[in-house]
């Protein structure tokens, strides 16, 4: 207990806090303004939610979308304790349980209907376009929760649940979830408006697997130089990152060169060009894109360069002062 208070007073829970709601703010908007209006039936939460709150209409029970999100995620996240146990933590607890009451914030700043051209049932005036909007907002949303490790709960669990009961992988634990929701959809709307639910969901893991890439995208560098060592020293003290030395030997000229082989940012590669353009370094370069990134490449400079001291340190006492030195 503890150590879950000690936590709220850190920056990096705050943070991910005001991260989570945006993200979430982004995805309930997505929710109410272009699936709301429409109908239309994506394979997630949101959507099944549609076609029961519609259900529930016919019998002469009103309820609001928002307020079937909220029940259903909270059941969800229950089933989801007791079959899989605490594989689930607060962040999905906290975006699950908060896309109801933000779809209902969004109604008090601007409702739907205002939107509306009279006689119609879509924002855009096309299904198609709000359906193009809702992708392109809720990847989005994904995208942002996804990079802090959090996500947007209820057809995650739903697919979690799956892949562990029938052992599917989680990508396709996803599209089975999404794909049943979206055949829920016979119950509300023609088969036209059904079809064009599917295709949306297989849109959006694909929009969603475009942005997450670019969020985490890292530049995996390739360098030979004479003056590699001037380079080696700009990599590691300036822009605190790693790097590998590699020795080679040129298949035309024959002399044995240095390559510096590393991993980074965008920006920190704009300023290692900058730094060899301005330092008038002959240079070979390639470069090219790196999504996913693992291990302690993430940890901030100051930690991480005070990782690699003790580590030295500790190499340095169980060798001899001969071969500390020489290394």
């Amino acid at each position: 207990m503890n150590a879950i208070f000690s936590q709220l007073g850190t920056w990096k829970f705050w943070k991910e806090f005001i991260i989570m709601t945006a993200g979430m703010m982004v995805g309930a908007a997505a929710v109410y303004y272009f699936l709301v209006p429409s109908k239309l039936i994506i394979g997630s939460i949101s959507g099944l939610s549609i076609v029961l709150t519609a259900i529930l209409e016919g019998m002469g029970i009103q309820m609001k979308v928002s307020t079937m999100v909220l029940i259903i995620n909270a059941f969800l996240l229950v089933l989801a304790w007791v079959l899989i146990g605490h594989e689930f933590g607060a962040k999905t607890v906290y975006t699950a349980l908060i896309l109801g009451p933000l779809m209902d914030l969004w109604a008090w700043i601007k409702p739907n209907d205002q939107l509306l051209a009279p006689g119609e049932t879509s924002v855009m005036g096309d299904p198609w376009l709000d359906l193009l909007c809702f992708v392109l907002m809720l990847s989005i949303s994904q995208a942002i929760l996804y990079n802090i490790n959090a996500s947007t709960g209820g057809l995650d669990i739903l697919a979690k649940i799956v892949n562990k009961y029938l052992h599917f992988d989680i990508g396709t634990s996803v599209t089975v979830a999404g794909v049943v929701i979206c055949c829920t959809a016979f119950a509300i709307n023609p088969f036209r408006m059904v079809v064009l639910g599917i295709i949306g969901t297989w849109i959006n893991g694909i929009v969603v697997d475009f942005y997450t890439a670019s969020l985490n995208r890292k530049k995996r560098v390739c360098l030979i130089s004479d003056r590699h060592e001037e380079i080696r020293d700009y990599i590691i003290n300036t822009l605190n990152r790693g790097c590998s030395l590699y020795t080679l030997k040129g298949g035309y000229s024959g002399e044995e060169k240095v390559e510096i082989l590393t991993l980074l940012t965008t920006n920190e590669f704009s300023s290692l060009m900058g730094f060899l353009k301005n330092r008038q370094i002959d240079y070979f370069l390639t470069a090219g894109n790196v999504s996913e990134v693992y291990g302690r490449w993430n940890a901030s400079g100051k930690h991480r360069k005070t990782a690699e001291k003790d580590r030295w340190m500790g190499d340095s006492q169980k060798s001899s002062p001969k071969s500390a030195s020489s290394e």
